[in-house]
């Protein structure tokens, strides 16, 4: 199994950083073809269809669509995915299972939940499969490679990893914003504090994944005894309000997966 020919199936925001991505580490765009019907521009070489052509040879298809037009791309898609076609789905909530249904002469299935630093090649990418063999598994994880840092999860977490690191980025955007928003409250100009938090969490998070010691030991590291640090931290552990928080907000993105699932079962 290779991936020499890639059939994108709408190319928007996650899509597209995964073809960015794609290229800047050094894949030939002669390998990609796009389905977008809207005027958004493509890099250099990279074949564009409107619609999805009625014919044609992929190694593999990526689903960039929203998961509620599975339904309507559906029948078209599925006249191109024969018995050497892996379908790649990024459509959130949508099971194996039901690709398997909708797209059943296609050789495997594929769930794909990266986020859009795939663009920096610095992206988690949680994938679960149905139909690859061992060496299927490890050309895919090839594929995958130069968008950042893939890993097999079992189908059940799929939704909580989806939580965690695919809307995950949106959850420490608005962590930064409020950072940004509390300084700004306090006396710092907005446009300064937004400068200062934003450059404050690229540090942060760079030291956090060159170091050995996990977070929790990391922010204990910075926080002397009786010192502002530690101040601050108090409030944040009181009664365990922050990781309840994070919590539920991990809860309600992982129970709308769900929610999502059900309703891709129901357009079958």
């Amino acid at each position: 199994m290779a991936f020499h020919t890639i059939l994108l199936v709408g190319c928007g925001n996650m899509a597209g950083a995964m073809l960015e991505g794609w290229l800047a580490g050094g894949l030939d765009p002669a390998r990609f073809t796009v389905v977008e019907p809207s005027d958004r521009a493509l890099p250099d070489g990279i074949v564009r269809h409107h619609a999805v052509p009625p014919t044609g040879d992929f190694d593999a298809i990526l689903l960039g669509v929203k998961p509620q037009m599975l339904g309507a791309v559906a029948p078209e898609v599925a006249r191109l995915a024969g018995p050497r076609t892996t379908i790649l789905s990024l459509l959130a909530g949508v099971e194996l299972a039901t690709l398997a249904e909708r797209f059943p002469a296609a050789a495997a299935h594929v769930r794909v939940m990266p986020n859009l630093a795939v663009a920096l090649g610095k992206a988690p990418i949680a994938l679960a499969e149905r139909g690859l063999d061992e060496g299927g598994r490890e050309v895919l994880l090839a594929l995958m490679r130069p968008l950042g840092t893939p890993e097999w999860v079992g189908e059940a977490e799929f939704d909580l990893v989806t939580a965690l690191t695919g809307s995950g980025p949106g959850f420490v955007y608005r962590f930064i914003d409020a950072l940004a928003s509390a300084a700004a409250d306090l006396g710092l100009p907005r446009e300064q504090a937004e400068r200062m938090a934003l450059a404050m969490v690229e540090g942060a998070a760079a030291l956090a994944a060159a170091s050995t010691e996990s977070p929790g030991k990391l922010a204990d590291r910075v926080a002397s005894p009786g010192g502002m640090t530690r101040e601050g931290l108090n409030v944040l552990d009181a009664d365990g309000a922050l990781v309840a928080l994070v919590t539920e907000t991990l809860r309600a993105a992982r129970d709308r997966g769900a929610e999502l699932a059900a309703e891709a079962r129901g357009q079958r």
